[in-house]
């Protein structure tokens, strides 16, 4: 399956993950927010839909950052990520999910998806302030 991730940065530096209670699976874990492209959407339009639909946000910008594979048990996933330092609008849980504003230094490896591991030690001492 393939998914888009935005990784939003704000002025002090810390990046915005979600939690997954909601979810279907691996309810116990945060990730960085998004989710699965549509046919036809470029990598770019999934990213504005999924961070609209679940943060109401509209991207101003945005750039790649990251791609990788992940093989969990049930499934295996490509995810793109985008650092997405520009947007309009307040980010909030429109799915009822939580929201947390954190440093990348200062989140656990192991609250993150699996998957969004490695795109956590790749931000560490990386993201500036804007």
């Amino acid at each position: 399956m393939l998914f888009r991730s935005g990784i939003l940065s704000d002025v002090e530096g810390r990046v915005l993950i979600t939690d997954r209670l909601r979810a279907n699976a691996m309810r116990r874990y945060w990730e960085f927010p998004g989710g699965k492209t549509l046919g036809g959407e470029t990598a770019e339009d999934a990213l504005r839909r999924e961070l609209g639909e679940e943060l109401g946000i509209r991207i101003l910008s945005c750039e790649p950052f990251h791609s990788l594979e992940h093989d969990y048990p049930e499934m295996r996933v490509a995810i793109e990520f985008f650092l997405v330092r520009q947007w309009q609008g307040t980010p909030s849980g429109i799915e009822g999910q939580v929201l947390k504003w954190l440093r990348p230094e200062d989140l656990s490896p192991e609250t993150l998806l699996p998957a969004d591991v490695p795109v956590l030690e790749l931000l560490k001492g990386r993201l500036e302030p804007l």
